[in-house]
Parts: C-alpha cells; sequence; structure tokens
C-alpha cells in the first residue's frame, strides 16, 4: 500500500511516478465522439490529412489520463490533488499504442505565508509516452487544506505554478 503524504513528508526534487497505461484506439475514439468530437480523433483517414498526420487522442483525454495516472501514482497527498487553474501544454500527440506514464516533481515546498498552520508546494507533472518523450506538461494552480489534523499533518495547500517559474 502506498502511505499518504503531508507537508513533512515532501521535499524539493523530490520525484514521484506512476505506472505507464497503454492507450488504445477504441478508448481515443469513445472519449473523442463523448467530449471532443473532432475528425483527427474518430477517422484515420481524415486523421492522415490533418496536422496530426494521423489518429490522435484528445488533448482533454491526454488531461484526463494524467489526472488518473497522477492518481495511482507514489505521489499521494493528504486530501487528494485538487486544482484550481494553471497551465496545460501538449507538446506531441497521443497515439493508439501508446503507453503513458507520469513523473511528479516538487519543485517547491515552504510555510505558507498567509497561513503559517500550512505548507504550500508546488509541484510539475509530465506525461511521457514508451519512448520517454513528453506529450504534456501540466502546471496549475491548487489549492487544498485539512483542518483539524494538526498543524503540519496534512495541513496543505498545493501550488501547481506556471511552467515559466518551474524552468
Amino acid at each position: 500500500m502506498i502511505e499518504t503524504r503531508y507537508f513533512e513528508d515532501l521535499q524539493i526534487g523530490q520525484k514521484f511516478s506512476s505506472a505507464p497505461r497503454v492507450i488504445d484506439e477504441a478508448a481515443i475514439k469513445t472519449f473523442a465522439a463523448e467530449f471532443d468530437p473532432q475528425p483527427f480523433h474518430l477517422d484515420e483517414d481524415q486523421a492522415r490529412h490533418s496536422p496530426f498526420a494521423g489518429l490522435a487522442a484528445s488533448g482533454w483525454h491526454t488531461a484526463a489520463l494524467t489526472m488518473r495516472l497522477c492518481l495511482a501514482s507514489d505521489f499521494r497527498p493528504a486530501g487528494g490533488i485538487l486544482g484550481t487553474g494553471g497551465e496545460l501544454i501538449w507538446s506531441k500527440p497521443v497515439r493508439p499504442g501508446d503507453a503513458l506514464h507520469v513523473e511528479i516533481e516538487i519543485i517547491e515546498a515552504r510555510p505558507s505565508r498567509s497561513r503559517p498552520e500550512q505548507g504550500v508546494v508546488k509541484i510539475r507533472v509530465t506525461t511521457l509516452n514508451q519512448h520517454g518523450e513528453t506529450v504534456q506538461t501540466n502546471a496549475e494552480r491548487g489549492h487544498r487544506e485539512q483542518p483539524g489534523l494538526g498543524r503540519w499533518r496534512g495541513s496543505v495547500i498545493q501550488d501547481i505554478g506556471p511552467l515559466a517559474q518551474t524552468g
């Protein structure tokens, strides 16, 4: 069982990862039909003549898969992973047969200036395919509190800052 991580368990530079998950053609088309019904996500022939030059998963499908992979990773912050906005970059299309995994890195961990009973943690989430190529980078702002669990234990604000600040 993977342990729940609290503010005092997290250190700058610490990394977490998930196991890979293979994305098949049926999943790409099913997601697209429901949420992003564009021809390059639904039809191989039309996709070949698109900027993707082949069937590609919706970026929103990639984002949803990234969240699922984060939840299945060894990064388990107490109270969950919540976001309130930020930056999302799709750098390479996800194709049928790709095996995606995530890497999560702590890039900042400090006491909150405005709420000294809490901590602020910034993370960067990178989604990679089976060739180690980045398909998505996720840097979003998040906020989470768990009142009543003590000064640090479980009291964390996740601030998944903009990519420009993480480079």
